[in-house]
């Protein structure tokens, strides 16, 4: 069975002429099912192109897309849409939580929108795993900053989604809570969901199963069973690398 997220040779550039930016330059990659793998590297490296890619919120210049068995090339925004409400979940560091609903609804928006019920007995359950079960009627404004990640996440959780693409989903948490938080993301891997995460700090990316380095757009290196210390290093490594390149 083939991965449900897979890239083949995706550039994307955006600008044109002198002007030109390429954030990718050939990724191919491909993410199992099952697994969670964080991804990494300088500011500008094109992590987070290479999640908006993978997710379908932007299109490559060249190369080839394949989400859930399904190429996105020729897909039209609505058809895009659709195919990430039924397959994919998102968990963002800004929440992006609805601020007039509830925890409850806001965690089962996702299903409403896709036309389905919410599976009550599921959602309850999720809710009281991430530590919400006596919030569910309380509104984002009403919840700690931790509180309103938990939410992002129970709302991962709760779809069922087969693929998760989470963007530095701990940069705004304390310690404590950001633990908690991966403990809950690395748990969705665990259950058979793909789980790809951009991040910076070693610590979160030491709770994956691997991670891909990117430069300048491209993979140049991989780790697999990461401690928070190899990443580190190989951060450092990479760092230096590109000082003396920039010399």
């Amino acid at each position: 069975m083939s991965a449900p997220v897979r890239l083949e040779a995706v550039r994307k550039v955006y600008g044109s002429g002198e002007g030109a930016v390429t954030a990718l330059d050939g990724v191919s990659v491909e993410f199992p099912a099952g697994t969670f793998t964080a991804v990494m590297g300088p500011s500008g490296s094109g992590k987070s192109t290479l999640l908006h890619c993978a997710a379908g919120l932007d299109r490559p210049s060249a190369g080839s897309v394949t989400l859930v068995g399904e190429a996105l090339a020729g897909k039209s925004e609505t058809e895009l849409t659709v195919l990430r409400r039924r397959h994919v979940a998102f968990i963002f560091q800004q929440f992006n939580l609805m601020p007039a609903l509830n925890v409850w609804e806001n965690v089962t928006l996702p299903t409403v929108l896709a036309g389905e019920q919410p599976d009550h007995a599921w959602v309850t359950e999720i809710l009281e795993r991430v530590g919400l079960g006596g919030r569910i009627k309380h509104r984002p404004g009403e919840l700690s900053g931790g509180q309103q990640q938990r939410v992002a996440v129970a709302r991962a959780l709760a779809s069922r989604a087969g693929v998760i693409f989470a963007d530095e989903p701990t940069g705004a948490l304390d310690t404590q809570t950001a633990l908690e938080v991966l403990r809950l993301v690395r748990g969705l891997a665990q259950a058979g969901q793909t789980v790809v995460m951009v991040t910076h700090d070693p610590v979160a990316a030491a709770h994956s199963d691997a991670v891909l380095f990117l430069v300048d757009g491209r993979i140049v290196s991989e780790l697999s069973s990461p401690t928070a210390e190899a990443v580190a290093v190989r951060l450092a490594e990479l760092s230096r690398d590109a000082q003396r390149v920039a010399r």
